[in-house]
């Protein structure tokens, strides 16, 4: 039959750049002709690799036709329709084989189809879950000796006819007689229905395995995908959904960048963030430890975070994270997104062990997986197959799907990349539902900016009011007015979030407000105005109580200073058995001085119980509140997969004309040839066989290096030789070039 060289070399160009597409690295480098293309399609290597885009019933299709031996002689598309099963039609196989084809995996008419030799090299070691033949059983004898064991025997057999054919024993290394045998593996061995692979080892034969499976020799074969479970629902609720669930996250990662700034985390010496301070932000912000664990994998990957350099580096919020906890939601969650979608990193293996059975912390390097943006683009993109406004009921769904359309990806982790992806996609309003939100798609298939656009038109209107209460808790009831949420967080305590926000005033949070320069005017006319409910008179009397033992005492710098206009007041700090460490001494009666900074003697009379108020030059109320360390972000350094990428059209064009012109070239009759001297024809003998080439108006055969070192040949009909280059006209395309006479490896004259 044709080889696979042949093979190629008889499709049409539209056939071998569909080739190229679904294998670039066919094409890497450029093939000289046909040949070299065929001989790089056979590599194990680039077998294996094409393997990884086969789904499950073209692999199983596949590990027939290495069961029924194509890859040493040929065999029929019926043989290969018949051992894939009874449930399988001979048409579903035909469409498998010819995509096959296509692949170049295979070749040949269904008469006579063959496979690369490699095949068997990259398939398991038992395709199929099947032996090796034993030599001296056929199909008929191989029933009637299943017809004939004993129950132990059948069991034994029936458990080997499985995915594995082989077991473990030690009587494969001994020769027992039919009399001698008295165990089920005996017995087997003995009647000649196993196989003894090593000393240890047996293997049941293919035919007996075909004998226990019926009308099912290759076992289950799944012809078409697994059926999505999907629940309906209305586009509008899943972008309702995924909005919620955005401004949850955004919340939580900005208060971990405001914890963070006034306390930041040290860097461990393998480079990620401890136990202890994810446990401790997990607990201020009242989520669980994976949670925070996903933050800091965003604020990293989104450039909120860095390491800072020195002896003992500290992760610290960059001058970018200003920027975006002073943004609008759209634009804070849109970068955040597009990172996670680009991150060359598994967040969900943060919490298992490595080989070594040390814990793997957020922003370890065992965390980083260069394929993790191809895979999340997989199986977010199964999700936008979805008709709209469905949605899948579970993950496990979407893992069956994605395992039979590549059941050679993901390794191990295969299953549980489909978990994580879902479940962090859902963290990140991409997914809802159990289906892509718009803002989602966007993010998948837009820019950033896109993606922000389409999240505006999905979240509420932020509100301009509040709901307070009479036990001190302000209700809002859905998302606050950028500088309405700020008043909030300043004056009153977070209590508890979701759709509707709770907020507690207490005499701290009051002190807070007081301290930022807010006066109790302010603050009363903050709940008047933009309070839907009544005003409790327990909210002013806190307000008027704090606001009037606040600010009675002033610190300023001498280092510090303490001044009060109530002597009697400053004779009771002296007093005070707590204060003694912060070296106050008095100046005047007015007056007192403190050696240490402002901020620790503030800190240390409120620890005692007083109420003091920091003053500027100015003698207006100052604000002392640290805004945390800031350092510079870090160039991002995504590390990208090492694949070849699927050239272009018009490199495909090009290099499919190139293989035919190689090929045209080898077929042509050559002679008077060069005799090369050091590996190479001479300069004057060159010139001289081109220029009476091209007198005489005869084509010559040229080997050619091209400017990127790829070798080739080529029948060209040579019209001028001069100033180091031929210029003649490619006898296969009819195109005019121009060949470098240095780039010259051999010439011959073409033979009418």
């Amino acid at each position: 039959m044709a080889s696979l060289a042949d093979s190629l070399r008889a499709r049409g160009d539209e056939d071998l750049m569909a080739l190229l597409r679904m294998r670039p690295d066919l094409a890497t480098p450029p093939p000289a002709d046909t040949s070299v293309l065929a001989t790089r399609a056979g590599v194990r290597s680039s077998v294996a690799r094409a393997c990884e885009d086969l789904d499950s019933f073209a692999l199983s299709t596949l590990e027939a036709l290495v069961l029924l031996d194509a890859d040493s002689a040929p065999v029929t598309l019926e043989a290969v329709a018949e051992l894939l099963g009874a449930e399988v039609t001979p048409q579903r196989t035909r469409r498998t084989v010819q995509d096959l084809r296509h692949r170049a995996l295979a070749w040949g008419e269904d008469s006579e189809i063959a496979v690369v030799p490699t095949a068997r090299e990259a398939l398991p070691a038992f395709p199929a879950g099947l032996g090796r033949p034993a030599d001296d059983l056929d199909p008929e004898a191989a029933h009637a000796a299943l017809a004939e064991l004993d129950e132990q025997e059948r069991d034994l057999v029936t458990k080997l006819a499985g995915p594995r054919p082989i077991g473990r024993t030690k009587d494969a290394g001994r020769g027992i007689t039919a009399d001698e045998a008295a165990t089920p593996v005996q017995r087997l061995l003995a009647k000649g229905l196993l196989l003894r692979r090593d000393t240890e080892t047996v293997e049941l034969p293919r035919q007996l395995a075909f004998a226990v499976r019926g009308d099912n020799p290759m076992g289950l074969v799944e012809p078409e995908e697994p059926l999505l479970d999907l629940v309906e629902h209305d586009r509008s609720t899943v972008d309702s959904t995924a909005a919620g669930e955005v401004l949850e996250l955004l919340r939580h990662l900005e208060s971990m960048l405001h914890l963070w700034s006034e306390d930041p985390p040290d860097v461990l010496r393998s480079g990620g963030i401890g136990v202890r301070d994810v446990r401790r932000a997990a607990k201020e912000l009242e989520v669980d430890e994976a949670r925070v664990s996903l933050l800091v994998e965003l604020a990293v990957a989104a450039n909120l975070i860095a390491a800072t350099d020195g002896s003992e580096p500290q992760w610290t919020l960059t001058y970018g994270a200003d920027t975006w906890l002073a943004s609008g939601p759209e634009q804070r969650w849109a970068p955040l997104a597009k990172s996670w979608v680009e991150l060359p990193r598994l967040p969900g293996l943060i919490g298992a062990r490595d080989e070594k059975d040390r814990l793997l912390g957020p922003l370890s390097e065992e965390l980083r997986r260069p394929l993790a943006p191809r895979d999340r683009h997989r199986i977010l993109g199964l999700l936008d197959e979805l008709p709209g406004g469905h949605g899948v009921r579970g993950a496990d769904d979407v893992a069956a799907v994605l395992a039979w359309r590549a059941p050679r990806r993901g390794g191990r982790l295969r299953d549980d990349l489909v978990r994580w992806t879902l479940r962090e996609a859902t963290a990140l309003g991409i997914v809802a539902l159990g289906a892509l939100s718009g803002a989602g798609r966007a993010v998948l298939f837009d820019d950033a900016g896109a993606a922000a656009q389409v999240l505006t038109s999905a979240l509420p209107e932020p509100l301009d009011h509040v709901l307070v209460q009479a036990d001190l808790t302000v209700v809002a009831p859905g998302r606050l007015e950028p500088d309405l949420a700020a008043d909030m967080n300043l004056v009153a305590d977070v209590e508890s979030a979701g759709s509707a926000t709770v907020y507690r005033v207490s005499e701290s949070s009051v002190r807070r407000a007081l301290d930022a320069g807010r006066s109790a005017d302010e603050l009363h006319a903050l709940f008047r105005d933009r309070s839907r409910t009544p005003i409790p008179q327990g909210l002013t009397y806190l307000i008027d109580d704090v606001a009037r033992r606040h600010g009675r005492l002033r610190a300023g710098t001498a280092s510090a200073f303490l001044r009060c206009d109530d002597s009697v007041l400053l004779a009771e700090v002296l007093a005070s058995p707590r204060i003694g460490e912060l070296e106050l001494r008095r100046i005047a009666p007015t007056v007192l001085v403190s050696p240490l900074p402002l901020v620790e003697v503030l800190d240390g009379l409120r620890a005692a119980g007083f109420a003091p108020a920091a003053e500027g030059p100015d003698g207006q109320i100052l604000d002392l509140r640290s805004d945390g360390h800031r350092v510079r972000g870090r160039a991002k350094t995504t590390q990208q997969a090492t694949l070849p990428a699927p050239p272009g059209e018009e490199q495909l064009a090009e290099l499919i004309a190139q293989m035919r012109s190689g090929d045209r070239a080898g077929s042509v009759r050559r002679g008077s040839a060069m005799s090369p001297e050091r590996g190479r024809p001479s300069a004057e003998a060159t010139l001289r066989l081109l220029r009476d080439a091209a007198v005489q108006q005869r084509s010559v055969w040229l080997g050619f290096v091209n400017s990127n070192g790829v070798s080739s040949q080529v029948v060209v009909q040579p019209v001028s030789v001069g100033g180091g280059v031929l210029q003649g006209v490619d006898r296969g395309s009819g195109e005019p070039g121009r060949f470098p006479l240095h780039r010259i490896t051999s010439v011959a004259v073409v033979e009418d």
